[in-house]
């Protein structure tokens, strides 16, 4: 095991409205606020995608980027921010991500030219970074017996904000002009950035060394290549030479990469850290996990608007179809001190294997429930349940694993993990949607039942995956692994105070 990076405490600010001990309490629902607004940028243009080749003399292809950009600049800046906010101040680089949400979504709310909206989407997903962000300032400011209940509500903001964007956009987009949704987003994301300057505090704790620029090119280039040949390989062919590329030059500079990684001081991502089993097996299970729960979210949306003559749909309208996630993010909410409670009494692994079995659960229940619209959303509710405890569990997972002094950049890879697993449920339930179809009375084509019925078993079998890779993590024993009720771990990794204790606002 390699020795420890210490932290390096750096001047604590001088200013003062932030440090104030009356609004340490507030340091959480703020952050949780950012991190719902960041999570429904993820989903906003999803009912909005069917009518934009018509608002904006675009093709569907393109129409389709204003989701993969959005997906590509969170995977790229998520884990790379991470490690800036590390090394310089994560409210600074909070702050900096807030501004460039707000930024992209005004630039959304002014044009319908598709190129500017492109780069607009583009700024939002960079964003998500906010998310590990957030989670690494509870880390570092709030006492210890309330951080596991505050990471577990941080790091469910972004099945939260997923479940409830999805219906407050369908809402804008039957009722308002279009537009509208990017001029709220916009006008939230001022509001996060005006809540963080007045409540949030900068961390002392700093990670030492130099910013790794020829380590986060090189992961840029691996991340794009991967997520464009899954994102785009059921349009452009699996087997195409574009495709398969991609892929290959991905491999490639992957491997390059690594070895640079690997043999440089200050890398934008610590492979031996990144490579104990306890690190590797959480992400990879966040990566089955976040595959599992977006699998919830399309199948459902798309599985109640089928129209009533295909024998199974019950041709529900847009607002229908989110409504029926919206439950899910309620039960998110409520669940997140719940699944705290569970990972501090049983530890965070025993709490990720219970996650993963009820979201199996979940979809063993979907599978015969496709009939009726309240046992569709009780099914999917139960997944949603699932998730939220998963999603508590994965930080603290991480945070017993990683020094104090990269909990930012080790949570934005778990992040990114998750973002993966949600773009290879995309291309999965695309291709299986699209490859099982039957011709309709109208001369159409459709899904078959058994195509909805395919993707509930596949997203089953993630979770059951994410439950093998929980399994083969090292067990919660008391003591020397076990990490404590802060998160924190126990006697593997050593950890200073919260930086708020020390300056005597815990």
């Amino acid at each position: 095991m390699p020795p420890e990076i210490p932290a390096i405490p750096a001047p604590d600010p001088a200013s003062g409205p932030a440090s104030a001990p009356a609004r340490t309490r507030l340091i959480v629902p703020v952050l949780a606020f950012c991190g719902v607004v960041v999570a429904v940028m993820q989903t906003l243009v999803v009912p909005l995608l069917p009518h934009v080749p018509e608002l904006t003399g675009a093709s569907t292809g393109a129409a389709g980027w204003l989701v993969t950009v959005t997906l590509l600049t969170g995977a790229v800046f998520t884990p790379v921010l991470g490690r800036v906010g590390d090394m310089y101040g994560k409210r600074r680089v909070l702050l900096a991500s807030l501004g460039v949400l707000t930024l992209g979504s005004a630039l959304c709310a002014v044009t319908s030219d598709i190129g500017v909206l492109i780069t607009g989407r583009a700024l939002q997903g960079a964003a998500l970074a906010v998310i590990p962000l957030g989670i690494s300032i509870i880390r570092d400011e709030l006492p210890a017996e309330r951080i596991l209940p505050s990471i577990a509500l941080m790091s469910s903001t972004l099945g939260i904000g997923a479940a409830v964007g999805l219906p407050l956009a369908a809402v804008v987009t039957e009722n308002f002009d279009w537009h509208t949704m990017f001029w709220a987003s916009a006008g939230l994301g001022l509001l996060d950035l005006l809540l963080v300057l007045w409540i949030v505090p900068e961390s002392s704790v700093r990670a030492p060394g130099r910013f790794d620029v020829p380590g986060t090119l090189g992961l840029a280039a691996v991340l794009v290549g991967v997520l464009l040949a899954i994102t785009q390989g059921t349009s452009w062919g699996w087997t195409s030479p574009l495709t398969l590329g991609l892929l290959g030059g991905s491999v490639a500079v992957g491997l390059l990469w690594g070895v640079y990684e690997l043999r440089t001081s200050s890398p934008i991502l610590d492979l031996r850290v990144s490579g104990r089993p306890a690190v590797l097996l959480t992400n990879l299970a966040a990566l089955f996990i976040g595959f599992s729960f977006y699998a919830n979210s399309l199948a459902t949306a798309q599985l109640v608007q089928e129209p009533t003559s295909t024998g199974y749909g019950l041709g529900a309208s847009i607002v229908v179809s989110g409504l029926c996630l919206l439950p899910g993010g309620l039960a998110m909410v409520a669940l997140s001190p719940v699944s705290a409670r569970i990972s501090a009494t049983y530890g965070p692994r025993t709490a990720l294997g219970l996650a993963a079995v009820v979201m199996a659960l979940g979809y063993g229940v979907r599978v015969f429930t496709t009939h009726s619209l309240w046992l569709i959303v009780a099914g999917a509710t139960v997944v949603a349940c699932g998730t939220a405890i998963a999603y508590s569990a994965l930080p603290a997972l991480v945070m017993r694993a990683v020094p104090v002094s990269e909990t930012a950049s080790a949570n934005g890879l778990n992040t990114l993990m998750r973002s993966v697993g949600q773009a290879c449920c995309s291309a999965v339930v695309t291709a299986v949607l699209a490859h099982l179809t039957f011709a309709t009375a109208a001369g159409g084509t459709a899904p078959t039942l058994h195509a909805y019925l395919l993707i509930f078993v596949i997203a089953g079998g993630a979770a059951l995956a994410a439950l093998v890779a929980t399994l083969l993590l090292p067990s919660d024993r008391p003591g020397r692994d076990a990490p404590r009720a802060d998160g924190r771990a126990g006697g593997t990794v050593a950890v200073s105070p919260p930086a708020s204790a020390a300056r005597g606002t815990a």
